[in-house]
């Protein structure tokens, strides 16, 4: 018990710190930005199937598209995957890439 106990206070130490913009062995990933409308040209995809897809609601993907926001958190993660490699998620969700 006091192991974790002291793993955790070093933890919330080191946590704190990088907070404080203090040099820290915290390693952050931070997905790359994406151009959400070529990501979804990608895939060969209506915006409305992309949606649907991915589990996306249509606004936010057209607001994305069009830049008035901006994706993050697991979508960003979702669409720099798809971005990367839009046939093998798509078979992964057992959905089939329109033909143009």
């Amino acid at each position: 018990m006091r192991n974790t106990v002291e793993s955790i206070k070093t933890s919330l130490e080191e946590a704190i710190a990088h907070r404080e913009g203090k040099k820290t062995d915290i390693k952050v990933y931070t997905p790359a930005k994406v151009d959400v409308k070529k990501v979804r040209e990608k895939t060969g995809l209506t915006q409305e199937k992309f949606a649907a897809t991915f589990g996306i609601s249509l606004g936010t993907l057209r607001h994305w598209e069009r830049g008035d926001r901006a994706p993050h958190g697991p979508g960003l993660v979702l669409l720099n995957a798809i971005g990367k490699e839009p046939e093998a998620i798509l078979r992964i969700l057992g959905s089939k890439k329109r033909t143009p």
